[in-house]
């Protein structure tokens, strides 16, 4: 598979749309804003004419995370469109995840959209979703599970070909030796990011694990592994907040390491333009949000499935200096 570089092209904001729900990252001056951006789409024939449906997205994020920020503007500005009231909840213990849907469920939701970074866990309330005949796409994370839970289809990107883009681009930016860090143990989509890199590249990867939730801890832990293997040349992190965290650590180490990623950030854009980065893998998380909402308006309107059995890709791209000063603008709004 084709990795698809960016060419940047302007995209036209909807109305945001936020609804306060009873759980982790909402707040009700948010959904005060977003129900009036809801109503002035409406009133300026923005809106679809269709009944309003509500649709629950429920994630594995956790609490200030960036990307997930960006997921959810996909997901309000679709609903905003679509007439649909929209339900964000999320967390990043498993089992309290399984609680937020089955809260969905118990609301009768005409949809449900859900992270599966650890799927097993979630087969159990996933199999009431199905028997009380609740829609479900999976995104994000966790397309080998979809199909099993009797997904409509699964939008994201394919973890293992994304691992393959960036181990391809290492080989071919001179890479020898490149430090691949975990930030979420027992997440299989950073095991396949990780593994699909070493696969692709005909160096030497090795594998770091480190808490993603404990950033101080992993900024010492990188920093005393480049410490104490002078081969290692480049760090892949896995998110953009780790990225960051990564550029500390090479300060720390002071050595020349590469420092690349997946995901963006503005710290991650500013990186790219500066340099100090040298490529990122993006997901473009917005689409997942966006596409996720918009497949459920359509499958309720008029039984539409996309993806034929397969998933619906959104990445990767592979984003390097070239495209930063673009990317900077669109990171700025939180739409990329």
């Amino acid at each position: 598979m084709s990795v698809r570089r960016f060419r940047p092209a302007l995209l036209p904001l909807a109305a945001l749309l936020l609804v306060t729900v009873t759980s982790a990252g909402c707040s009700s001056t948010g959904g005060r804003r977003a129900e009036q951006a809801r109503d002035r789409a409406a009133t300026a024939g923005g809106a679809v004419d269709t009944p309003r449906w509500t649709v629950a997205m429920v994630t594995h994020a956790g609490a200030g995370d960036a990307f997930w920020d960006t997921v959810r503007k996909g997901a309000e500005q679709a609903a905003a469109k679509d007439n649909i009231t929209f339900l964000y909840s999320n967390d990043a213990q498993t089992q309290n995840q399984v609680q937020l849907i089955q809260a969905a469920i118990d609301q009768r939701v005409d949809g449900l959209l859900v992270s599966l970074a650890k799927g097993e866990a979630l087969t159990d309330v996933l199999g009431k979703a199905k028997a009380a005949g609740i829609p479900v796409i999976s995104i994000n994370s966790g397309q080998e599970f979809s199909a099993r839970f009797g997904a409509l289809t699964h939008i994201g990107q394919d973890e293992g070909t994304a691992g393959k883009a960036a181990g391809t681009e290492l080989g071919a930016r001179g890479r020898k030796s490149v430090l691949c860090v975990i930030h979420e143990q027992g997440n299989i989509g950073q095991e396949q990011r990780c593994g699909g890199a070493k696969g692709a590249f005909d160096g030497t990867l090795q594998t770091l694990y480190v808490d993603g939730v404990n950033l101080p801890d992993a900024r010492a832990a990188i920093a005393a592994k480049l410490q104490a293997d002078p081969a290692v040349d480049t760090v892949l992190t896995l998110s953009a907040p780790l990225a960051a965290t990564g550029l500390q650590s090479v300060q720390d180490a002071r050595r020349p390491v590469e420092l690349d990623t997946f995901d963006l950030g503005t710290q991650v854009v500013a990186g790219l333009q500066a340099g100090t980065v040298g490529f990122a893998v993006d997901q473009q998380p917005y689409l997942q949000g966006y596409q996720g909402v918009d497949l459920l308006w359509l499958h309720r309107y008029n039984l539409d499935v996309l993806g034929g059995g397969g998933p619906v890709l959104t990445g990767p791209q592979i984003l390097t200096k070239d495209d930063a000063a673009a990317l900077a603008t669109y990171v700025a709004r939180g739409t990329r």
